[in-house]
């Protein structure tokens, strides 16, 4: 390939990196990613076999099913939130009482890892508010943008 077809892929990529930028500016993203990452070790732990040698330690619990639904539960609140960020009270307090939920439920919210991170994505997305749009600087009198 010659240098020439590869300069269309700098500006391609700063080009995507520059709309997700401006997309993760625009609703709770780390709120998201937090509260998603925590449904991960809620619902993984219940069904985990570690082997060490020949012994094998199953951490099920009776209510396997009701944590698979907490960490399902928590992985769409986290996309909601990504999604709607119109729902994102909503979806922060359903993160909050899920992860609540997942102490008594799921091997103490998954090891308390879980836990913490869906309660402070919840926390995240509640306490976030959407910023003043940014406004451009005055035209000069000729209707054309100063140099600055």
């Amino acid at each position: 390939m010659s240098a020439e077809a590869h300069e269309g892929l700098g500006d391609r990529a700063h080009g995507w990196r520059r709309s997700f930028r401006h997309w993760r500016g625009q609703c709770p993203f780390w709120a998201g990613v937090l509260t998603l990452l925590g449904g991960l070790p809620i619902m993984y732990f219940p069904y985990a076999n570690l082997t060490f040698g020949t012994v094998t330690i199953r951490m099920a619990t009776t209510a396997g099913a009701g944590s698979l639904i907490i960490g399902v539960l928590l992985i769409v609140l986290g996309l909601t939130m990504w999604f709607q960020k119109h729902s994102r009270i909503f979806a922060g307090v359903a993160a909050i009482l899920l992860a609540l939920v997942s102490l008594v439920v799921s091997n103490f919210g998954g090891f308390v890892a879980g836990y913490a991170l869906a309660l402070v994505g919840g926390a995240m997305a509640i306490a976030w508010a959407p910023g003043a749009p940014v406004a451009d600087p005055d035209p000069g009198p000729d209707g054309h943008r100063r140099a600055g």
